[in-house]
């Protein structure tokens, strides 16, 4: 999904990576995050941004975990301070809405703008280019 946004506005590409990378197995990396959220834990981060200063539009794209964001984008968005930039959140989930992930955006982020947002089911997220193009342009983004 970040790759067709990037095609469609440019921009920047940036991977929000952990010191601890997530299992590439399924289970554990559900377990894990899991535990995170229960925990409250906010996992390092192996991954910066050099110059957030530089940037206005913040397009920020997560799966959903426990009904939330995973805790990593928590680390995230506390080690930066986006007062009066635009966040632009976009997700995928088995079934949980962007709505409640939203509200965590703007708790963390009080100053910032938060666009309306999109999710995709995680089962269709490899054929929803033309939903998030469409997204892009019912937000203003691009025509």
């Amino acid at each position: 999904m970040a790759q067709w946004i990037q095609e469609e506005v440019g921009g920047d590409l940036f991977l929000i990576q952990t010191k601890e990378p997530y299992s590439a197995n399924y289970d554990e990396t559900v377990k894990r995050g899991e535990d995170e959220n229960r925990r409250n834990i906010r996992p390092a981060l192996s991954s910066h941004v050099e110059n957030m200063q530089g940037y206005n539009v913040i397009f920020l794209g997560y799966p959903v975990w426990a009904y939330d964001i995973p805790m990593a984008l928590y680390t995230f968005l506390e080690e930066y301070d986006l007062s009066g930039k635009t966040i632009i959140p976009f997700c995928t989930s088995g079934a949980t809405s962007i709505s409640r992930t939203i509200e965590t955006i703007k708790r963390l982020e009080p100053k910032a703008k938060i666009m309306e947002g999109i999710t995709v089911n995680h089962n269709k997220a490899l054929g929803s280019k033309n939903a998030v193009i469409a997204w892009l342009k019912r937000i203003g983004i691009v025509k």
